[in-house]
């Protein structure tokens, strides 16, 4: 019994690594997909692609992934990708917003749509949810423990540079910006020699909403459903 206890737990934490590289997949290729589509799918004649590729790279993220996200971007082999966005609620009213990229609009809203039904939410109309969320630039610069920043030398830096605020948390430090405004204050910073542990144009909600217990269960599994959908590029919710 120990032994199989043993694959177990193993097996655990393999499945759980899986599905966080695939997530972070997930972001990659939605990233890809936006810069090829608004810059062209050539990195050397666009700078946002040659950083998305960089990214890819660095997480080990397979070619076939890469190319495939690119063909949706310019339609190679005959597909016929759009962007569509679902807005609903989940359990205790939590609004949740879900970007897609789909080749077939009805089989992408009846699993969406499945997945709210499955965990106590419902699936909105066109703009019942949008509202609530900011299209943001948002970055964490991520606490030095061997030597503290300060936080007003990462404000100041961070303001100058074009950040719209900052927030200090137990772990680092949150950054926002304006989306225009996203690489130039990321690529100041960086030049500046800070680190960031994470750094994307995201929505942002505007109010947040705590996850009463007994539906915590409930509401993590809508997310799950709907992040392991394959027409899924991104899935936003208000909850805190």
């Amino acid at each position: 019994m120990s032994g199989h206890s043993k694959w177990h737990n193993i097996q655990g934490r393999k499945n759980a690594q899986d599905a966080k590289r695939g997530k972070i997949f997930q972001k990659i290729s939605r990233d890809l997909y936006t810069a090829a589509k608004t810059g062209g799918a050539d990195p050397d004649g666009n700078p946002s692609l040659r950083l998305v590729m960089d990214k890819a790279k660095a997480a080990n993220m397979p070619k076939d992934n890469i190319q495939r996200a690119l063909d949706k971007a310019t339609g190679a082999n005959g597909a016929n990708y759009e962007e569509v966005v679902y807005e609903g609620y989940g359990p205790a009213g939590i609004a949740v917003l879900v970007e897609s990229l789909t080749d077939n609009r009805n089989r992408t809203a009846a699993s969406v749509r499945s997945a709210f039904t499955h965990h106590g939410g419902s699936l909105g109309t066109s703009g019942s949810v949008a509202f609530m969320f900011d299209r943001k630039g948002f970055m964490v610069v991520p606490q030095n423990e061997d030597a503290p920043l300060d936080e007003d030398t990462v404000f100041e830096a961070a303001i100058e540079a074009g950040a719209e605020d900052m927030q200090a948390t137990e772990d680092g430090f949150e950054i926002i910006t304006a989306p225009s405004d996203f690489e130039t204050v990321r690529d100041a910073l960086v030049k500046q020699g800070y680190e960031l542990t994470q750094d994307e144009v995201t929505m942002l909600p505007q109010n947040t909403v705590e996850v009463p217990e007994d539906k915590m269960s409930q509401f993590a599994g809508l997310i799950e459903e709907l992040e392991d959908n394959d027409d899924v590029s991104a899935v936003y919710h208000s909850a805190d």
